[in-house]
């Protein structure tokens, strides 16, 4: 790695600005690289980043465009697993010299592996610098998705097929004497199992999928991803391949085997890319045997800074002003799967300090961070959010997090704790921030309390970003138009004009490309709106309250609904229209 004061200087000299401090504390406290902690704080770009550690090394640059094709036998000169561990690819072979891209063109390792390669066969070597996103694009080209399974299959088919066929026409049968044992030794064991759900999840994570579902039908096993939030089919395997799958993820997650008429939740953690990854798994029993689903926690995707999530320049500054304070609530609204849990976890990484004692209730852990003391209710036992949040006080927490205010005395508990010296983060079901105040009173917290405990009030949604590399600019059309005044209403000019919105507005349209498998969008990001209590909150609160008149407030502090937040991404092309109207309400 480049030496971290050689680096900044860099930096500067070219006008990026920065907290030194805070990029070096961060690093130490995350366990990250300099150049991660700055790429994560988006100080700069990956490309950005790639031409200052090229200038500094006085190496050459290279990147991978869609349209690019790897030789399989040049890419072979250094076999994949290798490529993947050093952060690089061989690209090009021209006669006796090979060109290498690598992440870290420093790295002594690195450099030993491809001297090594090169001494061995009589290569010259001619290094460039790369990003991330470069290398993810030109190491698909060792195999794909579907030459690896149809190769594996084939193994499957030869190994296996005697006794798979005895096992389906059992199934078939209905028949539950099924010698598990057996199935276990032959089939969960045998390598072209273990190399076919290998090569499902391998494939799942490196794009990004959230959840894999393993689903039996009267003639298939249909793997289905989900991505970016939606649900699609991957791939259908012979049906023959679904017990032996199941009993393979079982035997992994340390669940019982024999048992397939109960649902059983587990976990286990794999290493995918030289990185680990941990997968939460849930069987459920259905007519044509067991459905088995998968959470891929991910923790280098799914942990995000507050800088990442996409809040707008004031609500993220109102944000870190409000984290700042020892004490009182932040509540998080939304419906399930809005992004809740990331936000909260972005707020964690931010206080996560040494002088600062965190503790969590969680329902289940998602991701684990380093320094914080993250617990999981289990209500069947009777460990609930309200108990749990009995006895954190006892531990002098600093800071509570609390997975979700679903009862009365949970909400009582957590507006206690914020009362006496601690700072608490929750999430509640409402629709918008408006609707937090009104919903913890329908819970019972008496009014008087809140003006007090309350910090802050988010509500947010997730929508599909557009891939950047097919995105397709055009005139927005008269029904668009209507749309988006109907949304900017209650803003002035000069807060429209803030935003940088002129007309005519121009609208982006999803096309769909190799980069973004032909859906048109990549990644997912936050809409947002966001209240603090004030004075004129508090009065609110204590006077005739409504929701009306929190939102009128909510418009004086200068804070977008997730509407307004919503548009305003989708004319700087962020997003698409369509994911706005469908994801948010006026």
């Amino acid at each position: 790695m480049i030496q971290w004061n050689i680096l900044f200087s860099a930096l500067k000299n070219k006008g990026f600005k920065f907290d030194e401090k805070k990029v070096l504390e961060d690093a130490k406290i995350f366990r990250k690289e300099i150049e991660d902690v700055l790429l994560e704080d988006r100080v700069l770009s990956e490309q950005d980043l790639m031409k200052i550690k090229a200038e500094i090394l006085n190496l050459p640059t290279k990147t991978f465009d869609k349209d690019d094709v790897l030789s399989k036998d040049v890419l072979n000169i250094i076999e994949e697993s290798s490529a993947r561990n050093y952060k690089l690819v061989v690209f090009d072979k021209k006669e006796n010299e090979i060109s290498v891209a690598m992440l870290h063109p420093d790295d002594e390792n690195a450099l030993s592996a491809i001297n090594f390669i090169a001494k061995q066969n009589q290569y010259k070597v001619k290094n460039f610098v790369t990003t991330e996103t470069d290398l993810q694009k030109a190491w698909r080209f060792y195999t794909s998705f579907a030459d690896n399974l149809s190769n594996v299959l084939k193994e499957l088919k030869q190994k296996l097929a005697p006794q798979l066929k005895k096992f389906s026409e059992e199934q078939k049968a209905n028949d539950r004497t099924l010698d598990f044992k057996t199935i276990e030794k032959n089939f969960a064991e045998e390598a072209p199992i273990i190399k076919l759900l290998s090569i499902i999840i391998t494939e799942a994570v490196r794009i990004g999928a959230s959840d894999i579902h393993f689903e039996p039908e009267r003639k298939v096993l249909r793997v289905r991803f989900r991505a970016d939030g939606n649900l699609y089919t991957s791939v259908l395997l012979p049906l023959e391949v679904h017990l032996p799958i199941v009993s393979r993820i079982k035997i992994m997650s340390d669940l019982k085997i024999d048992e397939t008429r109960m649902p059983q939740d587990g976990r286990f953690r794999s290493f995918i890319d030289e990185k680990p990854v941990d997968f939460r798994v849930s069987t459920f029993p259905i007519n044509n045997g067991e459905k088995v689903a998968i959470r891929i926690l991910d923790a280098s995707t799914g942990l995000f800074t507050i800088s990442q999530l996409g809040f707008n320049e004031a609500a993220e500054k109102v944000i870190r002003e409000a984290i700042k304070r020892p004490y009182g609530m932040f509540l998080i609204t939304g419906p399930t799967g809005s992004g809740k849990t990331t936000t909260l976890y972005a707020f964690l990484q931010n206080l996560n300090k040494d002088g600062v004692n965190m503790v969590t209730l969680e329902d289940p852990v998602e991701y684990t961070i380093e320094g914080i003391n993250q617990s999981q209710v289990l209500p069947e036992i009777g460990y609930s959010f309200s108990m749990g949040l009995r006895h954190i006080v006892r531990q002098d927490p600093d800071v509570i997090m609390v997975g979700e205010i679903r009862d009365t005395e949970t909400a009582e508990l957590a507006v206690h704790a914020a009362l006496t010296g601690h700072l608490v983060l929750s999430t509640l079901h409402t629709n918008n921030a408006a609707g937090v105040i009104p919903r913890l009173t329908d819970l019972g917290v008496q009014k008087f309390l809140l003006p007090s405990s309350l910090n802050l009030m988010m509500a947010q949604r997730l929508v599909r970003k557009l891939c950047p590399h097919c995105r397709k600019e055009r005139p927005a059309n008269p029904e668009e138009i209507q749309f988006i005044e109907e949304s900017f209403a209650n803003m002035s000019k000069e807060e429209i004009e803030k935003f940088k919105i002129t007309k005519p507005y121009k609208v982006y349209d999803n096309v769909g490309c190799s980069e973004c498998n032909n859906t048109g969008y990549k990644g997912r990001v936050g809409v947002f709106e966001v209240l603090t209590v004030n004075q004129a909150i508090e009065d609110i609160i204590l006077g005739d309250m409504s929701e009306a008149k929190i939102k009128q407030e909510m418009k004086k502090q200068g804070m977008l609904s997730l509407r307004e937040d919503g548009v305003i991404k989708a004319l700087n092309g962020v997003t698409s229209l369509t994911e706005i109207m469908k994801e948010t309400d006026i």
